[in-house]
């Protein structure tokens, strides 16, 4: 037996164990619906509500706020807002827009991606309202760097309410699926297929030992350094990817909005696919939820770093990330599979998928994809150590040995990622950032009244006093 297939051996039932325990679903309106994603999907209505549509009214400042409007060298942090949002968006613009968006369409058909843009559209509210409380009681080590996220929340939160060990548990809880979910083996895995697709490499260990010795470098060197690179990759991998969507669409330009028309209506009428209209539903909303990352409590990690005295500034620099990831990226990804054909092209699945789409219009297009592929899961791996690190110090405390032993695990698991089968790798991908859901969104939810106060202040004190 070689390599690969003996640690899949080993590893891939366990996978499968976790996702059935996670995905737990019940029967409703002729599917099985998944209680983890209804509990995700609705903290993006609830905020949204909540915060009275802050995903709409607060875009014009967000964009204000990421150009350094409301951040000055002086101020107590590590990042510019542009870096922290860089490094946030590095963990979120990744094969979810990708080999995510072309899972969706498989299983839930074309019509899975209308509901992916409207479960990002509610996820820009959760990302404000988790990276604003993120902010706020994110502390200052005495080194200068920053000790933030929902494990520093979530147990004030459940104080609140008279459960303070309620609260310290489930921080616990959330740093174990939170250093579960940075191992990112869905990133390698997807980027080795497509490697593998455009050279014929066939060795996913020697290509995951290549992106691990590369990420261990970055890493060592701290924030700073991991915030250098996602705020040059970020730029390079949008441009180059969206450039290469573009010229798909073009060059089927009489099909777009016969594929846009497609898209629309199979997310009410889908045509033989799973669960009909909320299966579709289902597929959209899960992905999107991989995608952006809303309500997990992974985003307030890396915008927590940013150098502000404002919590809700960098909340509303956050709304950026889901309309990023989810409204723009997923759906160009969803139209050039569409527009291209092969949605329904069976034998093929996640990123192999989204490469024969590009194929149809140039054979040497798949070179391209693949690019883009692994500058999306660099990033992707680069701002997940980071959340992962952050993590496993709550846990394990700040000693250097405790950093190193954590980098230790990342590499040795990306190591062996692109071994895995794409089922497997998404059960446990998807398995990891659901559990961080659970004490994120319970937090922000006894938490609203709060952040409604901070939000009412903010913009008497800032918004409206600088119009």
């Amino acid at each position: 037996m070689d390599p690969d297939s003996l640690i899949n051996a080993v590893l891939g039932p366990l996978a499968q164990q976790i996702a059935a325990v996670v995905f737990y679903d019940v029967p409703a309106f002729g599917t099985r619906v998944p209680l983890i994603v209804v509990w995700l999907s609705l903290g993006g209505i609830v905020t949204t509500l909540a915060l009275r549509f802050v995903n709409l009214r607060g875009v014009g400042h967000a964009l204000r706020v990421i150009g350094g409007r409301y951040s000055s060298p002086d101020q107590p942090g590590e990042t510019t807002p542009f870096q922290a949002l860089a490094t946030a968006v590095s963990g979120t613009v990744g094969l979810g827009n990708i080999a995510g968006v072309a899972v969706a369409i498989a299983i839930g058909g074309p019509g899975a991606a209308f509901w992916m843009v409207v479960a990002g559209f509610f996820a820009m509210s959760a990302k404000f309202a988790e990276v604003s409380l993120g902010v706020k009681y994110r502390r200052m080590r005495p080194d200068g760097t920053v000790a933030a996220g929902a494990m520093y929340y979530v147990p004030i939160a459940l104080a609140r309410i008279g459960l303070p060990r309620v609260g310290k548990a489930l921080a616990v809880f959330f740093c174990v699926a939170a250093v579960g979910a940075s191992l990112t083996v869905f990133q390698v895995n997807q980027a080795y297929s497509q490697f593998r697709e455009v050279t014929g490499f066939q060795s996913g260990l020697l290509f995951g030992l290549a992106v691990a010795i590369w990420v261990a470098l970055v890493l060592f060197g701290g924030m700073r350094r991991i915030a250098r690179w996602t705020s040059r990759l970020v730029p390079a991998m949008c441009v180059l990817y969206l450039l290469a969507c573009i010229v798909v669409l073009t060059a089927n330009a009489d099909n777009l909005l016969a594929a846009l028309g497609r898209i629309v209506s199979e997310a009410f009428a889908p045509v033989a696919v799973q669960g009909g209209v909320i299966g579709a539903l289902l597929q959209g909303f899960r992905r999107a939820a991989f995608s952006s990352e809303a309500g997990i409590g992974s985003a307030p990690m890396a915008h927590a770093t940013v150098r502000t005295r404002e919590p809700m500034s960098q909340g509303f620099a956050a709304l950026v990330e889901p309309f990023l990831d989810t409204v723009i990226v997923c759906t160009m990804t969803a139209l050039v599979i569409v527009v291209s054909g092969v949605a329904t092209d069976g034998d093929a699945q996640g990123v192999a998928l989204t490469s024969r789409a590009f194929a149809t219009v140039v054979p040497w297009f798949p070179i391209v994809l693949a690019v883009s592929v692994i500058l999306f899961a660099l990033s992707t791996i680069l701002g997940w150590g980071y959340y992962g690190e952050q993590s496993w110090r709550y846990l394990f405390g700040d000693s250097s040995r405790s950093r190193y032993s954590y980098r230790l695990l990342l590499c040795l698991m990306l190591s062996v990622a692109g071994t895995f089968p794409l089922e497997q790798v998404v059960n446990l991908a998807d398995s990891m950032n659901f559990c961080m859901a659970i004490p994120n969104l319970l937090a922000v939810y006894i938490l609203l009244p709060e952040l409604r106060r901070d939000l009412h202040s903010y913009r008497q004190r800032i918004i409206r006093a600088r119009q």
